[in-house]
């Protein structure tokens, strides 16, 4: 079976730039196409491994989503290694949706769940942080769960003024940037980071 080129993990592509607008009914700036009033930010928990057919539904549906893929490398048995894009939080993806996208949404049998996101604004900063990492095309590594550390931002280079906690992983100094509505993040080494503690 052939490998299938990666899919947007995105829609529209500037989706975590929209800002709400207060007094416009809702609405939000930034963004080329008609945001419902009463959109608000849901994450949908799917069925198992659905995510990417779930991706491709609200993509032709044209619903506002968000679920960041991450390269992964696989070694075959003939020594070649290939690449594919799998869920960074494995289940999820992130809509802007209003109710009647929600339930288009979930007549797709892709959803079991869905959970109402009630503090918006740390989701939506958090999401971008997540990009900005799978940006710079270094090797991010999942964290299932995370642990307590020092709360530090990055002072130079790609990722100036990025916010996260250091924690030490196998002898090394990570980085993690979490999604703190799932308590599930991505780390990347920090051995050639400036940092400071905040």
């Amino acid at each position: 079976m052939p490998i299938l080129p990666q899919q947007p993990d995105i829609f529209p592509a500037n989706l975590l730039e929209w800002q709400a607008v207060s007094g416009q009914d809702g609405g939000f700036a930034g963004s080329n196409m008609a945001v419902p009033a009463g959109a608000g930010w849901v994450a949908f928990y799917t069925i198992s491994r659905r995510e990417k057919d779930l991706m491709r539904k609200l993509h032709a549906s044209k619903i506002p989503f968000y679920a960041p893929l991450i390269k992964r490398r696989l070694h075959s048995s003939g020594g070649r290694t290939r690449i594919s894009h799998v869920p960074l939080f494995p289940g999820y993806v992130f809509s802007l949706v209003d109710d009647d996208q929600r339930r288009a949404a979930l007549a797709t049998n892709t959803i079991a769940r869905w959970l109402p996101i009630p503090d918006q604004a740390p989701l939506v900063a958090d999401l971008r942080a997540i990009q900005r990492l799978i940006s710079t095309d270094q090797p991010l590594t999942p964290e299932a769960r995370l642990s307590p550390g020092h709360t530090v931002r990055v002072r130079s280079g790609a990722l100036c003024g990025l916010e996260g906690t250091v924690v030490k992983r196998h002898g090394e100094q990570r980085l993690v940037v979490a999604v703190r509505f799932l308590n599930r993040g991505v780390s990347m080494e920090v051995e050639d980071v400036d940092l400071e503690r905040l």
